[in-house]
């Protein structure tokens, strides 16, 4: 008779481990529970083969055919998400997992997602949960993603969680789209405007400087200051002088380094998160987002029966903002003690107090998981708005501010012909 591995939640919410001996997973799973243990990963345990039968199967990072396959980054969103799709219609469709990926795997392009779904296929043949196969390719499946796919194991609706996961990873991708191409537009309005003016400081007002020297025209402090940049930036200042604009183009990706190497820390984080979350206009939307991406990813996880404690843990890893996973910590270690789940949310003043009163009646009503998947859509919108919001706030400042540097450079070559065209008549 197979013996089997599980993890599973006490009646306390504390994580336990063992091993549990029966003719089936079902029948596994159905003794955990009687002992009063709630499963969240139960597998059976593989029979170690002989060397001389595993040596022949053994790759080395080898693909069949003998190609070496080099995999940098991780699976795109929109990859994981039709694959997601694509897997939860085949198992609705009550086809074997392993012919599932199968298919699948052969489907894809030359790419870090066809070699991890060659691993995993692998891995589920040879014994191991698809859960356990998944989780051995973060880069692929992150936290969310494997224990949903556990939950749906234990509960056997795998089909489900799937297409629960697919329509997650939609929303989110949706709401991720609106803020980057509503900001798509001011972005390249910046830059465009950023390369004009560098182009006039370097290549029209040397033109001018040369016209001011041979006619030795006096210059007020606005030409010289002008001029000056426009030295700095081409590096004519003084002989050996490597020129400004090299330090232009550089500087946004020192900043950007900067910044990454800032948030390795937690105080980096919890500072640059605060910082962002204090700004004017931005703050407001950064939050709304964030609220957006937290509920959605908390109900969704309910909702597949992942275990309240696993999933509060689970988001606040995903959340992106050190501030608002600090206030789930809070949550979850009040969840563990058999306390409230608004209340320290409401503590932490991390969100409107909206968001608070509809988890406080969800807890009350036993639909947490509805009212905060509620709550995400509500705030899908808003972020919505707020992006239109900004962008329309956005194209007055840019003009006004275009306009005053592009005005100033004009008027600082100017007025010395002006005062020289003064001085001949």
């Amino acid at each position: 008779m197979p013996t089997f591995q599980y993890e599973a939640l006490d009646d306390g919410g504390k994580p336990q481990k063992g091993t549990i001996t029966a003719a089936t997973s079902d029948e596994a799973i159905a003794r955990i529970r009687s002992q009063g243990y709630f499963p969240t990963s139960v597998r059976e345990q593989k029979v170690k083969k002989s060397k001389g039968r595993a040596g022949g199967g053994a790759k080395a990072g080898k693909k069949k055919g003998g190609g070496i396959s080099i995999n940098i980054g991780g699976v795109s969103t929109k990859h994981l998400t039709t694959f997601t799709r694509q897997l939860s219609t085949l198992q609705d469709a009550g086809l074997p997992i392993l012919r599932s990926l199968q298919i699948l795997e052969q489907q894809q392009k030359a790419g870090l997602l066809k070699d991890t779904l060659d691993g995993v296929h692998e891995d589920v043949a040879s014994g191991s949960t698809l859960s356990d196969a998944m989780n051995k390719h973060p880069k692929a499946f992150n936290k969310l993603y494997t224990k949903m796919i556990a939950a749906g194991e234990v509960g056997g609706v795998l089909d489900l969680i799937l297409q629960r996961l697919a329509e997650f990873m939609e929303k989110a991708a949706k709401l991720k789209r609106r803020v980057v191409g509503a900001l798509i537009y001011p972005a390249m309005v910046i830059l465009v405007a950023a390369v004009i003016v560098l182009g006039i400081m370097v290549f029209i007002v040397p033109q001018f400087e040369s016209i001011f020297d041979d006619f030795d025209a006096e210059m007020p402090k606005m030409t010289i200051l002008m001029i000056g940049i426009s030295k700095w930036l081409g590096g004519r200042q003084y002989d050996g002088q490597l020129p400004g604009i090299i330090w232009v183009l550089l500087s946004p990706i020192a900043i950007f380094m900067f910044f990454k190497l800032v948030r390795k820390s937690n105080a980096g984080k919890a500072t640059t998160d605060w910082i962002l979350l204090k700004l004017p206009v931005v703050g407001k939307l950064a939050a709304k987002a964030t609220i957006a991406k937290f509920t959605r990813t908390l109900g969704t996880l309910i909702t597949a029966g992942v275990p309240i404690l696993d999933a509060i843990t689970i988001t606040a890893e995903t959340t992106g903002n050190y501030v608002f996973e600090t206030a789930l910590q809070k949550v979850h270690d009040s969840v563990r003690q058999g306390e409230s789940f608004a209340e320290p949310l409401r503590l932490a003043k991390v969100t409107d107090t909206i968001v608070v009163n509809m988890i406080d009646v969800g807890e009350e009503t036993g639909d947490l998981d509805k009212m905060l998947l509620k709550v995400a859509d509500n705030y899908d919108e808003e972020v919505d708005v707020a992006v239109s919001s900004l962008v329309s706030l956005l194209e007055p400042v840019m003009i006004v501010v275009l306009g005053l540097i592009v005005g100033t450079i004009v008027v600082s070559l100017f007025m010395p012909l002006v005062a020289l065209m003064q001085s001949v008549m």
